[in-house]
């Protein structure tokens, strides 16, 4: 699954260059790399990487332009659970305000969809402003707050996205209700 998004110019590759795909046993070296670089704590092991994108429950998607690892996203799904889970997204550094984490952030979406999801959940650092507003700014609403939740006792805060639109049910009235307007009550 690669995907494409348009925006600005990065280092002379067009962002409509963007292109997103599962990730390989062959990006694991990069991926520890910029893990390591855009996390001080709680980062996702060489080990985990591995096991993760050989694994079903998960879909590890990377960002990738001319053999170089921009960003990943690591999604969980859970059988039987309508909501999908961002575990762990990243951009480096020197690519940010590209519209690279916007990408990325679409593909999980569309990711989740494909595994059945109706919502995506994600926590964000309370302190990371930046990260808050990118995923406000894609309809993400805040639901919650989980204290000292990081390595470092930093709260999270837990957003979410439905992926689907509700569907209106009709409301029936109920078999006491029908009684008490007198309506005969038919059984299926």
């Amino acid at each position: 699954m690669a995907t494409r998004d348009e925006g600005r110019e990065d280092e002379g590759a067009p962002a409509s260059k963007i292109t997103i795909r599962p990730a390989t046993l062959a990006d694991v070296p990069a991926l520890v790399l910029l893990e390591n670089r855009s996390f001080s704590g709680d980062r996702v092991s060489e080990r985990s990487f591995r096991a993760l994108i050989r694994r079903g429950h998960s879909a590890l998607l990377v960002e990738e332009w001319e053999d170089e690892i921009r960003g990943y996203a690591l999604l969980f799904f859970r059988r039987g659970n309508a909501k999908a889970r961002l575990y762990s997204f990243a951009v480096a550094r020197k690519h940010r305000g590209r519209c690279l984490a916007k990408a990325l952030l679409r593909a999980a979406e569309a990711a989740a969809r494909e595994h059945g999801a109706d919502a995506l959940r994600l926590e964000v650092r309370a302190d990371n402003a930046k990260a808050q507003a990118l995923y406000g700014r894609r309809g993400y609403k805040s639901f919650g707050r989980r204290s000292a939740y990081y390595e470092d006792g930093t709260d999270a805060l837990l957003m979410e996205k439905r992926l689907t639109r509700r569907r209106r049910r009709r409301s029936r009235p109920t078999t006491a209700r029908r009684r008490r307007l007198g309506k005969k009550i038919a059984r299926p």
